[in-house]
């Protein structure tokens, strides 16, 4: 199983010298993939400017959106071309995470009604798909730059069949969420389900998400970011903040269990913009 993780940018306040610093170390330490998380209404970073900024100072490691909220960005045609050049700077490193996401705010923010968010999506999947196939869009063409985004490039998150069928029908993997292993397992089920019915050759990249926190202040770091990041979900964030990974052998025993429940790739996400972080879960996965 690859062990990749998440950059600090969805951490209000961290800097881009950190987030920098950050993606630059965690591929000097071999982790797979570096991961952003989308919120609107939310002190965090824009995912698609912060992996434009880990493109240029990184080479090799993956750069994952984990997961983009798709249907509040209202133009598809310029989505599409940020998604592009972001692929286009690193060379072809994005792997494009999208889903519709279930905060009332982020949508009210944008102008979007939040009860069409899945009719949304699927309009602009189409309408991304097609422009990242090249059809021409007016006097000089198509929307670059080239290549676009690929089917084998593209993942989703979210639980339930209208999630599940997204990944069959236009990606190549599926991510589950912060809410442990058996959520997981569910889901990476249905996912297998319906990449069969759909008739897909291999098999779907399954990946998982949680979070971890590390060294003297592992527990206090851990509760005060998620607390307040999953604030909106009232008691569930405590839950939340309780399931971080705080030690190395908490990390260890999740990597194995995920392992063993068919997960191909791990990402996880910091409590802490310290660039310190990565070196201490570098230690603790070895």
């Amino acid at each position: 199983m690859d062990i990749g993780i998440g950059l600090p940018s969805t951490i209000p306040g961290a800097s881009g010298g950190q987030i920098v610093e950050w993606a630059r170390t965690a591929e000097e330490l071999g982790f797979s993939s570096l991961g952003v998380i989308d919120r609107l209404v939310y002190g965090n970073a824009e995912p698609l400017v912060t992996l434009g900024a880990a493109a240029t100072a990184t080479e090799r490691i993956k750069l994952v959106t984990s997961i983009l909220l798709v249907p509040f960005r209202v133009n598809a045609a310029l989505l599409a071309k940020q998604a592009a050049t972001v692929n286009h700077l690193s060379g072809g490193r994005l792997v494009l995470g999208m889903a519709v996401g279930g905060y009332e705010d982020d949508y009210e923010a944008s102008g979007v009604p939040f009860s069409e968010r899945g009719r949304r999506f699927d309009q602009m999947l189409a309408e991304m798909t097609r422009i990242w196939a090249g059809e021409s869009r007016g006097f000089a063409g198509a929307i670059g730059p080239s290549p676009g985004v690929s089917r084998s490039q593209i993942i989703f998150g979210g639980l339930g069949g209208r999630a599940y069928a997204r990944v069959a029908t236009w990606g190549a993997g599926w991510i589950a969420g912060s809410r442990g292993v058996e959520s997981f397992r569910r889901g990476a089920e249905g996912v297998r389900q319906a990449w069969a019915e759909h008739g897909r050759d291999g098999r779907p990249w399954l990946m998982a998400l949680p979070y971890f926190s590390l060294g003297p202040e592992s527990r206090e770091n851990a509760d005060a970011y998620l607390t307040d990041h999953y604030a909106i979900e009232g008691s569930a964030a405590t839950d939340i903040a309780a399931a971080a990974l705080t030690d190395a052998k908490a990390i260890q025993d999740a990597i194995a269990e995920y392992e063993h429940a068919g997960c191909d790739e791990l990402l996880l996400f910091p409590c802490s913009p310290d660039p310190q972080q990565v070196r201490l879960l570098a230690d603790a996965v070895r």
